[in-house]
């Protein structure tokens, strides 16, 4: 079972998204919160998979707050994840966000299935981008965005194996698609993008595309 935390202000966005994730056998809201200092507060208290923030109506939630609920978890413990639900309104918020430890973006436009399909891929520790805002955060690599670094290491860092797997995440290949295309288990997979992450100091997935980008290992397209 996924449990799941709801940030958003108005109230009947927060019926609204609580009643569509109650009526989902896998998915269970364990809470509400209508601010950043709530949110954070009770994501360390609920230990919840997800933190879905709607953020359509109003900037519920910044930069600093993912950090603090993306680090929220228990020692030992899986931190929490977060989806944020937001117009693309330009690459630097998102961006940041990600760095922070966002695990995805979701339009306003979104679908009910899109939503709940992205509330259990990001739970499952995988990213949700879309194509709007994967080609926003292109354009600022090959603009010049600054390289900064997760944890400030080189590709050297990363076996030939690992930036082979990481080369293939930063294409938005899953484990399986991986797995297949490099004739290895899935198992095998995972646990080399779990070594990925650890070594640069990510806590999701979509950071270490991020980081395939900054690290120059994938580059934009012309």
């Amino acid at each position: 079972m996924t449990s799941v935390l709801i940030v958003n202000a108005p109230s009947l966005q927060r019926l609204g998204l609580r009643m569509l994730l109650a009526a989902e056998p896998d998915l269970t809201v364990v809470g509400e919160a209508t601010s950043a200092e709530e949110a954070v507060r009770e994501s360390a208290a609920l230990h919840p998979d997800v933190v879905l923030v709607d953020d359509r109506f109003s900037h519920t939630i910044g930069v600093d707050a993912i950090r603090r609920i993306t680090r929220s978890g228990r020692v030992g413990e899986r931190q929490p994840r977060v989806l944020v639900l937001t117009p693309a309104d330009g690459e630097a918020y998102p961006y940041a966000a990600l760095r922070a430890g966002a695990g995805g973006f979701l339009r306003p436009d979104a679908t009910v299935e899109e939503l709940i399909a992205a509330v259990r891929v990001v739970a499952a520790g995988d990213a949700v981008i879309t194509p709007d805002l994967t080609r926003a955060l292109i354009d600022a690599v090959r603009e010049g965005q600054p390289a900064r670094t997760i944890r400030e290491v080189g590709l050297d860092t990363l076996t030939g194996r690992e930036r082979v797997i990481l080369s293939g995440v930063a294409s938005g290949w899953s484990n399986a698609e991986i797995a297949e295309r490099l004739s290895i288990a899935p198992t095998t997979v995972k646990s080399h993008v779990s070594h990925i992450l650890a070594k640069i100091g990510a806590r999701a997935r979509v950071q270490a595309v991020v980081f395939a980008y900054e690290s120059g290992l994938v580059r934009p397209a012309a």
